[in-house]
């Protein structure tokens, strides 16, 4: 599976963004989807996730209410979709791929397969 993350760019707070992940490579219909980010200094954390075929999706308790994770399955892409922006979102967002979740969704671990980063930064 091949991730290739866009949609990165600088927002003022507030404001709105669209990030795309387009997969490619094997089958990946059973998989799971996530989005992380990497803040300068700090861990990567989980943003949002969801499976591929659908049903629930799961997001960090900071972005609830404010992103959405979706897919286009006619397009092999996932999107998120971020709202309310706050400088405190200034990150690099990656995209990435897990065949299955034997812990939690949460854990960068748990995911076998990531995009590059496309970068994020919210101006005050």
């Amino acid at each position: 599976v091949q991730l290739q993350a866009s949609g990165g760019g600088l927002v003022q707070a507030g404001g709105s963004l669209r990030l795309s992940c387009a997969a490619s490579g094997r089958a990946f219909s059973n998989y799971v989807m996530g989005w992380f980010r990497q803040a300068p200094g700090k861990e990567r954390e989980f943003v949002a996730g969801m499976r591929w075929s659908g049903g629930r999706a799961y997001s960090a308790d900071s972005v609830k209410g404010r992103f959405t994770i979706s897919r286009d399955n006619a397009k092999n892409t996932v999107y998120l979709q971020m709202s309310s922006l706050k400088p405190e979102d200034t990150a690099l967002y990656y995209c990435a791929a897990a065949r299955s979740i034997t812990s939690t969704w949460d854990s960068s671990r748990e995911y076998d397969f990531w995009g590059q980063g496309t970068l994020v930064t919210v101006s005050s």
